[in-house]
């Protein structure tokens, strides 16, 4: 089974700006277990918050603080409980405490330094995509549908966000996917030696807050 180093200081066949510390597996997957840990707490605090109103239906919430920023709004739609087994359904906020457990794991897994087989970080930026997704569909839902926010979401939203972005730049940089000598990659590398991602990164934060605060800012604030 064919495996990658997790660090590209230790390939010596990898190009010198990859040697910068802000391309090392130690960077990257701080940043990735940091916005991990966070999203982990968000989804941690949402599942006790569903716990509680299955408990207590009539009780408000602490982060309930007007009409739009109100997290029983968010919870008792059908869009936070998605996945339904029979009888049986997941609140989102169980799904997210699971899979951020995963990439909280990945995260120390990478801060290891472990030589990996090459399927394994592939399938990790997939899911992570789609846990990105996911947040980004629940976030539209709550802005354009439900008309509320919840600030666990938000945060959750936020720091899954940041995750993507790490665990991305770690695939590229220190992991090596997709291979070099492909047109996709020489594309990504132009973007991550010089220093691109940064800016684009800025700009994919502020671009959210910018939705966030067109949509609903006015009521926020209010």
């Amino acid at each position: 089974m064919s495996s990658l180093p997790s660090d590209n200081a230790n390939n010596s066949s990898s190009p010198a700006w990859m040697h910068s510390w802000r391309h090392k597996s130690t960077w990257l997957y701080l940043v990735m277990l940091l916005a991990s840990a966070v999203a982990l707490l968000a989804s941690l605090v949402l599942s006790a918050d569903t716990l509680y109103s299955a408990r207590h239906p009539a009780a408000h919430l602490g982060c309930d603080i007007n009409n739009v920023i109100s997290c029983s709004t968010v919870a008792q739609s059908w869009q936070a409980e998605i996945v339904h087994l029979g009888r049986l359904t997941v609140p989102n906020a169980f799904i997210g405490m699971a899979a951020e457990s995963v990439f909280v794991t990945v995260a120390v897994v990478g801060l290891c330094n472990p030589r990996i087989p090459r399927w394994f970080p592939i399938a990790t930026w997939w899911g992570d995509c789609a846990a990105l997704l996911y947040s980004y569909w629940l976030t539209t839902q709550s802005l354009f549908v439900i008309n509320a926010l919840c600030p666990w979401c938000i945060t959750l939203m936020f720091s899954t966000t940041i995750q993507f972005m790490s665990l991305t730049h770690a695939t590229v940089t220190v992991q090596g996917i997709p291979r070099t000598d492909t047109k996709f990659r020489k594309f990504l590398d132009s973007i991550y030696r010089p220093g691109l991602d940064i800016m684009i990164d800025v700009i994919w934060i502020v671009l959210l807050v910018i939705i966030i605060l067109l949509r609903d800012g006015s009521r926020i604030f209010a």
